[in-house]
């Protein structure tokens, strides 16, 4: 999935710089799911230009463009900053205060690590021990 996804970005940063590819997933035999974000928000006609786009990527695997949703991935510093007040769960690679899942408000967000309020305690959870993160409904 590396090669496919790195083939992916360098294709996108080229032809459609402002779109931000979110995630790319595995999404059946042979397709993987691409996740795109764009300050604009994210549109069926934006969509269908980008699966255009990775023509080349097409002609071996299986290509589905989509918008992140209501309950977006969260995968690098900017983006939980920019959700902060929002409510996210968070799944840690490693056991963190006794646990590997947290569920609760952004509060804090620096180049190292987020802070969510879950329960009754702040959590500080570093980047590097994210293993995956999204938005949740509230």
């Amino acid at each position: 999935m590396t090669n496919i996804q790195a083939e992916i970005e360098a294709k996108l940063a080229e032809t459609q710089p402002a779109v931000e590819v979110l995630a790319v997933e595995q999404a059946g035999s042979g397709v993987v799911r691409v996740v795109i974000d764009h300050p604009d928000g994210v549109t069926l006609d934006l969509c269908a230009a980008v699966t255009g786009e990775l023509d080349e990527v097409r002609e071996q695997v299986g290509v589905e463009v989509a918008s992140p949703g209501r309950e977006r991935p969260l995968s690098r510093p900017e983006h939980f900053q920019r959700f902060l007040g929002r409510r996210a769960r968070v799944r840690t690679r490693e056991s963190l205060e006794g646990h590997k899942s947290f569920t609760g408000e952004l509060v804090g967000a620096s180049n190292d690590e987020v802070t969510i309020s879950a329960g009754d305690s702040l959590v500080a959870i570093p980047y590097a021990a994210i293993k995956r993160s999204n938005l949740v409904e509230e």
